[in-house]
């Protein structure tokens, strides 16, 4: 398929944190607290990801909330001191990723708009996606690692650049995105509470993806978690 030239944004980027899961595979931590605030090394995880979103000069970010969801909006704030404008998106019970991000839609505009998991610690320089526009007919961007010890088969293929169902090796999507509205708007399955998953798997060969070698985690287990801070205090 032949790439029609990249637009340029003509908006300051936008991007979108998912934080309303329940963090089942955390308690007891996250029976009090939600994921997104868990501490690294003393700091909340979702502090890092807005730090970074900041650098990279993104200017709005919207949060979807639903278990103990005011604990991040009073942690938070309206991002001023991160230098964000931060919005919410509250969920009366978790819609899953795609569902959370359709329901936020209005917020995001109309550009294409980052989308970061709220359990995840990168140090991916999220610069590099802002200063390189989707082409025209792509839909997405998907950022792809090495496949961790709980994923080991992975969940998608490289092909020539673009995401394939088919193609091995199979690499763990990161849980960090660039996304067009249409990929929501135009799926044909799309309804309250449904993931990411099917709507990429929709979309293989279309979407760009590639692969990140640099410092990634996902913090989904109390012991990610120890093994995550033991790898940066010997940093």
């Amino acid at each position: 398929m032949t790439a029609k030239p990249s637009k340029t944004p003509t908006t300051a980027p936008v991007a979108m944190v998912l934080a309303a899961g329940f963090g089942r595979r955390m308690r007891p931590l996250t029976d009090h607290m939600p994921k997104p605030l868990i501490p690294v090394l003393g700091k909340p995880l979702i502090e890092y990801t807005l730090d970074r979103l900041a650098a990279a000069g993104v200017k709005k970010v919207v949060i979807n909330l639903a278990h103990l969801g005011h604990r991040i909006r009073d942690h938070l704030g309206s991002g001023d001191r991160f230098g964000l404008d931060i919005r919410y998106s509250e969920e009366n019970e978790p819609l899953e990723t795609a569902g959370g991000i359709t329901k936020a839609l209005s917020m995001l505009g109309e550009e294409p708009f980052l989308v970061v998991n709220g359990d995840v610690w990168c140090d991916f320089d999220f610069s590099r996606w802002i200063a390189d526009p989707l082409p025209e007919n792509c839909p997405g961007r998907l950022l792809m690692v090495p496949n961790p010890p709980h994923n080991p088969e992975g969940d998608f293929g490289i092909d020539n650049g673009l995401l394939s169902g088919t193609t091995k090796p199979r690499y763990t999507f990161a849980g960090i995105s660039y996304l067009r509205p249409e990929i929501l708007t135009g799926y044909p399955n799309a309804r309250e509470r449904y993931g990411l998953g099917e709507v990429f798997a929709h979309n293989e060969d279309l979407m760009q993806a590639e692969v990140y070698e640099g410092d990634w985690c996902d913090v989904g287990t109390p012991e990610r978690l120890n093994n995550l801070e033991e790898r940066l205090r010997a940093e």
